[in-house]
């Protein structure tokens, strides 16, 4: 007997949808970032200590990379069963791998223990992680995306939010640790402590997110019609354009994310600061990215998500050329402005909105898979946007480069969401077909 859907419009599983969503993104991205920090401060010389410094700063950002791969095949696996079964049974099991997953590399042996063996186990480990946080993310978007009857932009951007706060508080708890043991000590064993802090997030995490009830969008669609037996393959045959577009106006928004929340964290500690300073600028900016996250989002609600994400990546792609010679400065002060202005003020208007976005283009029974994919496979760019960057630079390279490619991929941005049309106005309910008649018009 299938359960009776939730009252549309229920404001108490609304507000308790999206809290899960944000504290269960905090959660989940705490735990994934904590890596791209770590592989920034610590893992060359922990996991990759027989590689000179930059190998190993290039090694370690390889690493780093293949828990982005590893995110469209969280988002496909995850988004087969949560179309097929519901959202909240894939979230609780993604939550659960993730924390897993992260204790374990905070007990992992390291490189001068038992050699090769030690980044291997980081590599799978970190595949896991991977697969985790690509399920994550349409679940917890869809969560509050169907839970909501307006302002959807607005609420389904605190799963979005939830990634900058996960990075600052994973960058409190690294620099927090660092302080109090010592670079020596943390180097030794000390990094280790923010990743066996997992266990304890999963555990307030799971007692928030078994409150919530389904979304009354797929419980009312599961009451209606039998689930599709492949949902990726309903994606692929039926929205391919709408796939691929989604995924052009996702890649610069990710680009930009890697190069502010990993790639500067080396550049700039090669350039002369403390770990302890940049680490303490990203926290300053991540935690503003959480305001400029939900700010922009809402006002996508009101002027629609095309202009608010063209304008972001316009906007984005000229402070590429400005984001380097700030940090090169050499002052504080401006080391700041450059992660804060990136990070907390541009960079949302393009990243904020696409939870709402990737959630209007396709039909409830796939919306878990389809959304999932095009935003894991933007996601690549996060992964290997320091990996690039670092060889660019190991071959000699100068920072101009990177630039232009960075101003590239906003250029993407805006063909593509010039091209997809506004999607603000879908409801979530339409049949797939119709709301790809009503792109199509537009």
């Amino acid at each position: 007997m299938k359960p009776s859907p939730p009252a549309p419009g229920d404001s108490t599983q609304l507000r308790r949808a999206v809290t899960s969503s944000f504290l269960g993104s905090v959660i989940e991205y705490y735990d994934f970032l904590l890596y791209a920090t770590a592989s920034a401060v610590v893992f060359a010389e922990v996991f990759f200590s027989d590689l000179d410094p930059l190998a190993g700063t290039v090694a370690s950002f390889g690493t780093l990379a293949t828990g982005y791969v590893a995110r469209p095949l969280g988002g496909v696996l995850f988004g087969h069963f949560g179309d097929r079964l519901g959202r909240k049974r894939m979230l609780v099991l993604s939550m659960t791998l993730m924390g897993v997953a992260s204790f374990l590399i905070g007990v992992l042996p390291t490189y001068g223990t038992v050699g090769g063996l030690a980044p291997v186990a980081l590599v799978l480990l970190r595949v896991v992680q991977g697969v985790a946080v690509g399920g994550e993310w349409g679940g917890a978007v869809l969560m509050s995306a169907e839970h909501a009857t307006e302002r959807r932009g607005l609420w389904a951007s605190f799963t979005n939010a939830g990634a900058p706060c996960g990075m600052a508080v994973s960058t409190v708890v690294m620099s927090v640790t660092a302080s109090a043991v010592g670079e020596e000590a943390f180097v030794a064993w000390g990094w280790r402590i923010p990743f066996l802090l997992s266990v304890v997030l999963l555990a307030l995490g799971l007692f928030v997110r078994l409150r919530v009830t389904e979304t009354p969008v797929f419980a009312s669609a599961a009451a209606e019609e039998a689930p599709r037996r492949a949902p990726l393959w309903d994606v692929l045959r039926n929205h391919p354009r709408v796939l691929l577009l989604g995924v052009g106006v996702g890649l610069s928004a990710f680009v930009v994310q890697g190069t502010l929340t990993t790639f500067i964290i080396s550049y700039a500690v090669r350039a002369g600061f403390g770990r302890e300073t940049v680490l303490h600028a990203l926290t300053v900016s991540s935690a503003l990215a959480v305001v400029g996250i939900v700010g922009w989002s809402a006002a996508s609600d009101r002027f629609g998500r095309r202009p608010v994400v063209a304008a972001g990546a316009v906007a984005v792609g000229a402070y590429a050329f400005a984001l380097f010679p700030l940090v090169d400065s050499g002052s504080t002060a401006l080391l700041l402005v450059a992660v804060v202005v990136g990070q907390s003020v541009l960079h949302p208007m393009m990243y904020g909105p696409l939870a709402a976005l990737y959630t209007e283009l396709f039909a409830t029974r796939s919306r878990y898979t389809g959304a999932s994919l095009g935003y894991q496979l933007a996601g690549l760019g996060a992964g290997f946007a320091p990996l690039i960057f670092a060889e660019v630079q190991a071959l000699g390279g100068g920072t101009t480069a990177i630039s232009l490619v960075i101003a590239g991929f906003c250029a993407l941005t805006v063909v593509c969401v010039l091209v997809l049309g506004e999607t603000s106005g879908n409801e979530l309910a339409t049949p797939a077909g119709r709301r790809a008649e009503r792109r199509e018009a537009v």
